[in-house]
């Protein structure tokens, strides 16, 4: 079991852990130092156990923060998972196309040929 050596607050502790596990005992320990040296240069008389408490309670409260934004995240996840859902699922929506009757297509038929016509005799007439 390795012994690492981390610095909290600028006081040093010797520390085992795990084979292995060096590399996230430092980054834990950087956190908390990152927390303690907030309080020590705020007060300069805390004595190791409240430095500790004080740290650790402070990376606890951003961790709360953290969890709550994780649980609306995953709330936010799990509803759009389900509206994807529902929408793959959907039946495809019809959609009507408006078709023009026969009767108006005829009409618009005779009314062409008729000013054709006109135009025909207006050309006849011209000439």
């Amino acid at each position: 079991m390795p012994d690492v050596t981390i610095t909290i607050g600028n006081r040093t502790f010797d520390v085992a852990c795990q084979e292995g596990e060096e590399h996230f005992l430092n980054a834990a320990a950087a956190m908390l130092n990152a927390e303690a040296s907030v309080l020590v240069n705020q007060m300069s008389n805390l004595t190791e156990s409240r430095l500790l408490l004080m740290s650790g309670l402070m990376l606890a409260d951003k961790t709360a923060g953290m969890e709550d934004k994780v649980k609306l995240a995953d709330k936010r996840m799990a509803e759009l998972e389900a509206e994807l859902h529902a929408l793959k699922n959907a039946a495809p929506q019809k959609v009507e196309v408006p078709v023009i009757p026969d009767a108006v297509t005829d009409t618009l038929a005779e009314i062409a040929a008729r000013a054709e016509a006109v135009a025909a005799e207006v050309e006849e007439r011209a000439s």
